[in-house]
């Protein structure tokens, strides 16, 4: 029974989006009903979090993914890029002021 609710908590986005007390909220319920015994609340907490934390990652790596193909579809310039242009007017800014003050 301990696995089987694992289990099914594991399903979908919604593990992402456990906090530790919707967690122990949901351990609490669970072995009030005699569902989970008692002596696996704090195992099942800590599993659980575990889930949660590795789903979050999951979740935050597929956005990242998701957001970094929209922008090359769509052209726009990356900060790196943008940083590195930015660099690379000041440097030629600072090159233009040195060669007019030569003259």
């Amino acid at each position: 029974m301990f696995d089987l609710i694992k289990k099914s908590m594991s399903v979908g986005l919604g593990l992402a989006f456990l906090t530790k007390e919707k967690i122990e909220t949901i351990a609490k319920e669970l072995s009030e009903r005699g569902e989970l015994e008692k002596k696996d609340v704090k195992k099942f907490i800590e599993d659980l979090s575990e889930k949660s934390e590795e789903a979050k990652k999951k979740v935050d790596g597929r956005i990242e993914k998701i957001v970094k193909a929209v922008l090359e579809k769509v052209n726009l310039v990356s900060r790196d890029d943008f940083l590195k242009l930015e660099k690379q007017v000041k440097q030629m800014k600072k090159a233009l002021k040195e060669e007019k003050d030569k003259e």
